[in-house]
């Protein structure tokens, strides 16, 4: 695999590689990173950076102990940080005369689909500009579970949004292994993995680092959400000065085939929500229709969770837990619960309406790739 092969590369940058929690911004490496980046976009790779690093950033400019913050902490750290970070950015991006552009997103800008499809036509006339977008959480607004270096959905997010060849996830590790390396010394490291099962889930581990808390679990879940759009993935240390040009000379990384049969954009968007609403269990005759490529009849459904409305997404379990797809619910929790486990032909006596075609459209569901 080369970066060479992929046209739009989207590189996300934990915060442990770019902020020092004594010495604050390592600017010696992060202007290694962007002779990486404008090297790239000379050859006429179209470059978009998800930065993580204000929260961490912000820490060292304001003093603050080690340990957890509280939110509004967390919050003035970031106000303080974003702006010396994307200082930094555009400073190193502009030797090599390239412009930068900055994009502040929060969870609902990718989860509610009318701000996802704006979010993309800005970071799209951006690269048509010749910019490269430099993209973070706007975590100086966010109220739910700020944790700086969190950032490797979002950045699986971006990619798809944009329709990225690639996502590259520089971290403090090479990649994954079959056991997490700092619990046991005998795990060997992958270094191509065909498909996300739940047996490659089962390796992710926790990191260990203060300021880089997503862990390789968020990295999983990340390339489950880029390869099924059809969006290969790279997990590789980067650490040292010139982590892309180390990468593409062929150092330690673990690498992420796209799914063959990607899904469509819409569905990319549907799969791709880190927060579905509510959840469907359903028995084992509607697993076996969904894997078919049928709807989701209400007979099949054995139980509901959640609160949520039409049209939100859900997640669909088989008993034990197992999230076999993801959609988009045609009735609200109310009516799925009273029309759960009844035939169609049951269902308007209960409702007082005519039923719709299913509990989740076929059009409006997306299989896992290991269901």
């Amino acid at each position: 695999m080369s970066l060479a092969a992929h046209k739009r590369i989207t590189v996300k940058i934990g915060s442990a590689l770019l902020v020092d929690r004594v010495h604050g911004l390592r600017a010696g490496w992060l202007d290694s990173l962007c002779d990486d980046l404008a090297s790239l976009a000379a050859k006429g790779h179209d470059i978009l950076v998800v930065s993580s690093g204000a929260i961490a950033l912000g820490r060292t400019i304001l003093s603050l102990a080690r340990g957890p913050l509280k939110l509004e902490e967390s919050q003035a750290a970031a106000a303080t940080g974003q702006i010396a970070l994307a200082h930094a950015w555009n400073a190193s991006l502009a030797r090599h005369a390239i412009t930068t552009g900055q994009v502040l997103v929060t969870l609902d800008d990718t989860e509610t689909r009318r701000r996802y499809l704006n979010a993309r036509a800005t970071i799209g006339a951006l690269l048509k500009f010749g910019a490269i977008p430099v993209i973070n959480e706007n975590d100086t607004v966010a109220t739910s579970e700020i944790r700086y270096g969190d950032n490797d959905r979002l950045a699986a997010r971006v990619a798809v949004m944009m329709n990225s060849d690639l996502l590259v996830l520089l971290s403090d590790v090479d990649g994954l292994y079959s056991a997490p390396p700092s619990q046991d010394p005998e795990a060997e490291h992958i270094a191509r993995v065909a498909a996300i099962t739940p047996e490659i889930m089962a390796m992710a581990g926790d990191s260990a680092s203060e300021t880089a808390r997503g862990g390789m679990r968020t990295k999983i879940e990340a390339g489950r959400i880029a390869t099924s759009a059809g969006t290969a993935m790279v997990i590789t240390r980067g650490t040292l000065n010139h982590p892309l040009t180390a990468l593409e000379d062929g150092a330690r990384a673990t690498w992420f085939a796209p799914s063959p049969a990607p899904v469509s954009a819409r569905k990319g968007w549907i799969v791709g929500k880190l927060e579905p609403r509510g959840r469907l269990t359903v028995d084992a005759g509607a697993l076996r229709a969904l894997r078919q490529g049928k709807s989701l009849l209400p007979a099949g459904v054995r139980r509901v969770e959640g609160d949520f409305a039409r049209g939100d997404t859900v997640a669909i379990t088989v008993e034990g837990g197992d999230e076999v797809a993801r959609g988009l619910a045609a009735y609200d929790a109310g009516e799925a619960r009273a029309i759960a486990g009844r035939k169609t032909d049951e269902i308007e006596a209960i409702l007082g309406h005519p039923p719709r075609a299913a509990m989740v459209h076929r059009d409006d569901l997306v299989m896992n790739a290991s269901a």
